[in-house]
């Protein structure tokens, strides 16, 4: 049993290795970036108010940190784990206003350690990492502005609700969750509504530039969520078989959280009286989890296991305050060591696979391409590569690992007549359709060809 007066030391001494370890480990283990992180930086050469699968943040984000660190790979690792540490923070933070007890605080935060969107998959920077911190933060001042009502809070509220959504649509769920609870307390809360409203502004105002973008983009992102899903393909009985697909899949991600869990309970009992912090925390927790259910259901779409990634933050925080008379103290040692059972197992599982399974897409040799591109720019022309053309992944790469950083661009089609004859171009794609058509130095490692046009 840890003392009370360690139990905040503790917290920070789990946050504090579980940043350094996956940060550490996929720098050593892996030879290239993970696809999603690639593609954000493909999107941060080129920054804009939205790209065509997903809002911006996440783009904003690495770039960022490009700007500061350049191209280290460990940064972006440093970066995805910062994101998670801000998360467990304010979980952390939340669920002391909830419990009188620290101790039940920290088994919050611990026990996510159980659910692999918060270890295993969290070296990959990408929009569903990008939304944890906006989720914990938005979940948290929307209880204090619901509690305090002081504008400061709904201002921030507003603020962290709209990074939220400009990091992923699926945000939208949190905000449509809030909403329910808001109207099933509208006679407690109708007093809030000039400060709620003031929320809605400033969120209203941070997401004009994206929803400008969307508008002149023929909404290029929500057609590519609904391809995602599978919508484009409909068929009957995908309302049923789907919505039973992703109930599994959620039930088998939580399998080592509810090991966890049960390690700590005497009588499995569920009797509870819903208090208004109980109410709040099925609220945050479950109406999100059933309006996506129910999405599912409605439509028929398939809900990619990974998109679920913020939902489950807040779930120990629940779990402890609705079992907290069931909880056995005496068996708290047992908790611990199922804890640093899953703590170890998945950054070991990770290094594991990392070092022994060879054909994912962090052994690509990003790297050792781009310099082979580079040396044949060099013998052939004498301005800098300023222009990658192609996939995010093969031209993202280039766009990456190149001491120039040039801009990344799918395609040029409504750009062609403003570049200018200093500014090298390469196109990456077919080798056999380059071959032919390129009008300036071709080369081709495989499987990709390289187009090169810059000045001689």
């Amino acid at each position: 049993m840890i003392l009370k007066k360690n139990i905040t030391k503790v917290f920070y001494l789990f946050i504090f290795s579980n940043l350094i370890l996956w940060t550490l480990i996929p720098s050593f283990s892996n030879l290239n970036l993970p696809l999603d992180t690639i593609e954000a930086l493909a999107w941060g050469s080129n920054l804009d108010w939205g790209f065509d699968k997903h809002p911006p943040f996440s783009a904003f984000a690495v770039e960022v940190f490009y700007f500061i660190f350049g191209g280290n790979d460990w940064s972006f690792y440093l970066l995805s784990q910062i994101f998670v540490a801000v998360a467990f923070f304010v979980v952390w933070k939340f669920s002391n206003k909830i419990f009188e007890d620290k101790s039940y605080s920290l088994l919050s935060v611990l026990i996510l350690s159980g659910i692999y969107f918060y270890n295993f998959t969290t070296p990959e920077f990408n929009v569903n990492v990008s939304q944890l911190p906006f989720w914990a933060l938005s979940v948290y001042f929307f209880w204090k502005s619901l509690n305090l009502n002081k504008k400061i809070d709904w201002i921030l509220l507003g603020f962290f609700s709209a990074l939220g959504f400009l990091s992923k649509y699926l945000f939208i769920y949190l905000i449509a969750s809030f909403f329910i609870y808001f109207i099933f307390n509208f006679k407690k809360f109708k007093k809030f509504i000039p400060n709620c409203l003031l929320s809605f502004l400033i969120f209203s105002i941070l997401l004009i530039p994206h929803l400008i973008w969307l508008f002149e983009n023929n909404f290029v992102t929500i057609f590519y969520g609904i391809n995602r899903s599978g919508l484009s393909y409909f068929h009957i009985t995908d309302h049923l078989i789907n919505p039973i697909i992703f109930l599994i899949k959620q039930i088998l991600i939580l399998v080592p959280f509810l090991i966890m869990f049960l390690a700590i309970i005497k009588k499995f009992k569920f009797k509870f009286k819903i208090n208004n912090k109980t109410f709040f925390l099925i609220s945050i927790n479950l109406i999100p989890f059933l309006l996506i259910l129910l999405t599912s259901i409605i439509t028929g779409a398939k809900i990619r296991t990974m998109w679920m990634t913020p939902f489950y933050l807040f779930l120990g925080t629940l779990f402890l305050e609705i079992f907290r008379k069931n909880i056995d103290t005496k068996k708290i040692k047992k908790f611990y060591y199922f804890f640093l059972f899953f703590f170890i197992l998945s950054p070991s599982l990770y290094f594991g696979v990392s070092v022994f399974d060879k054909t994912k897409r962090t052994d690509y040799p990003g790297k050792e391409i781009s310099r082979l591109v580079q040396n044949k720019w060099d013998d052939n022309f004498v301005n800098e590569i300023k222009i990658v053309v192609g996939d995010e992944w093969s031209a993202g790469n280039l766009s990456y690992h190149l001491s120039s950083r040039p801009t990344w661009f799918n395609d040029l089609k409504d750009i062609a007549n403003n570049i200018s004859e200093d500014q090298g171009v390469i196109y990456v794609g077919n080798p056999k359709i380059l071959k032919e058509i390129c009008p300036g130095v071709f080369g081709e490692i495989k499987p990709a060809g390289y187009c090169m046009i810059g000045m001689r």
